[in-house]
């Protein structure tokens, strides 16, 4: 099931041309814009904890959706902002949040609500 929502996703963010990883990535940066971030706070907000993130970084860099620096305040730090395109490409998946969602129509909201508990069963600690 996890693998079919990642896919069922995935082809959406492909349309724009960017990853999973890299849709969290430009998430965390236009939550914190103007203010920069370092390349180990994004890591520490990702959904996947075990991602490159400087790579991915980079990769969004290239892509002109994100800029990174180095820190003013920490010569050892990058401080990474997003850049118009990169809030460009979020408005426009902001409204195909339906469509990614969409995985979800079969369920009813109290559906959803015991899903949602399960699934934070799972997560807490043993």
């Amino acid at each position: 099931t996890s693998n079919w929502i990642t896919e069922h996703i995935k082809t959406v963010l492909e349309e724009q041309g960017i990853t999973h990883q890299q849709f969290n990535i430009l998430r965390i940066l236009r939550g914190s814009d103007p203010q920069p971030l370092s390349t180990l706070t994004i890591r520490e907000r990702m959904l996947d904890k075990m991602s490159d993130t400087s790579r991915i970084v980079d990769r969004l860099v290239i892509k002109g959706l994100a800029i990174k620096k180095v820190s003013t305040t920490d010569k050892r730090l990058v401080d990474v902002n997003i850049t118009n395109e990169g809030k460009r490409i979020l408005e426009i998946l902001d409204k195909k949040q339906s469509e990614m969602n969409s995985v979800t129509k079969n369920l009813t909201d109290a559906e959803l609500k015991q899903l949602n508990t399960l699934l934070d069963n799972l997560r807490s600690p043993l």
